[in-house]
């Protein structure tokens, strides 16, 4: 499949990893819902794990289920760009999909924690392009935590105490939009999407372009 090209110009990309990451309730997920709605040359990394597959989900689609001997099978053998233990379970992100999405031109999003970032990093830094969404207040966190109205009191404190050791490492992080109005932060993300995509290092159709324009006759 040949890479995507240029709106008009015909002019072959790379793709782009695209990472977002917040603390809990500083609205990382709306953003990348909002932004999967919006701009369709973006696709969702599916995460592996090896948590139990629940009833409404599908194979492929939500995650790629793994049993515990396949997933070392595929960490072992440097087939994951990044993993994690959370609450017993292994997720992780397959390495050929993302690589393959990058050769062919296309986008994928990462809806991740600063650790998968830094490990994603590691593997595709030339194609990272890292997003931290901050919220413009403490109060305000605790605020939008409180109005979910999904968790305790004590598991909201706990939230609180994990966003600031997840906001210390805000500067590891390409750009960093302070989400005080959802739909500004939005274009704000939309802003760095547009302009990543017209770096000249993503753009290898460009050497084609401008030879073109060196011998054209006038």
């Amino acid at each position: 499949m040949a890479a995507t090209r240029d709106t008009g110009f015909g002019i072959r990309r790379r793709g782009l990893m695209l990472v977002l990451s917040s603390p809990s309730g500083a609205g990382k997920s709306t953003i990348a819902r909002n932004l999967l709605e919006e701009d369709k040359q973006f696709e969702l990394s599916v995460s592996v794990t090896t948590r139990p597959r629940r009833g409404s989900e599908i194979d492929g689609r939500h995650y790629h289920f793994k049993s515990l001997r396949e997933f070392e099978i595929l960490r072992d053998n440097d087939a994951l760009l990044e993993w994690a233990e959370v609450h017993g379970n292994y997720y992780a992100t397959p390495r050929e999909p993302a690589e393959r999405a990058m050769a062919e031109g296309r986008d994928m999003l990462f809806d991740i924690d600063w650790q998968g970032a830094t490990q994603l990093r590691e593997k595709m830094r030339g194609d990272i392009v890292s997003i931290f969404i901050l919220p413009p207040s403490m109060t305000e966190l605790k605020a939008r935590l409180t109005r979910r109205a999904e968790d305790q009191e004590a598991v909201i404190a706990t939230r609180l105490k994990n966003a600031r050791d997840e906001i210390e490492h805000w500067t590891e992080y390409d750009y960093v939009v302070i989400n005080d109005d959802l739909q500004l932060a939005f274009h704000q993300v939309e802003a760095i999407v547009a302009a990543e995509r017209l770096r000249r290092d993503r753009r290898p159709g460009l050497f084609d372009f401008v030879s073109g324009l060196m011998d054209e006759k006038v």
